[in-house]
């Protein structure tokens, strides 16, 4: 995955503080861990939030957000956000959107 250093600046910044969430280096840039599970990442141009399978048609029908799929295979539960969506909705609303999945998973 290709790596936005101005996303994950804009992530990073949005997170500043949290000392329950750490940044991990995977897929060729950056994603943001909660409890050791994967809660949201950056690509060039856009923004991805775990959002679990039961909130991923109300997430998609956001403005800018499409399920992501990776080759042929679509990755259940994930969403791209366009930047421009993702901080026209609030970074801290979609993280707190993928947080009411990822935070109730066991820690990891």
């Amino acid at each position: 995955m290709p790596f936005d250093k101005h996303l994950a600046d804009q992530m990073e910044n949005t997170l500043a503080g949290r000392s329950d969430i750490e940044r991990k280096k995977m897929f060729g840039g950056y994603c943001w861990m909660l409890n050791g599970n994967m809660l949201c990442g950056v690509e060039v141009g856009r923004f991805m939030f775990r959002v679990g399978k039961e909130q991923e048609a109300e997430a998609c029908a956001k403005a800018g957000a499409e399920p992501v799929i990776f080759g042929n295979r679509k990755m259940g539960g994930i969403v791209w956000v366009e930047e421009k969506a993702a901080r026209k909705e609030g970074l801290e609303n979609w993280i707190t959107f993928a947080e009411n999945f990822v935070g109730a998973q066991p820690a990891k």
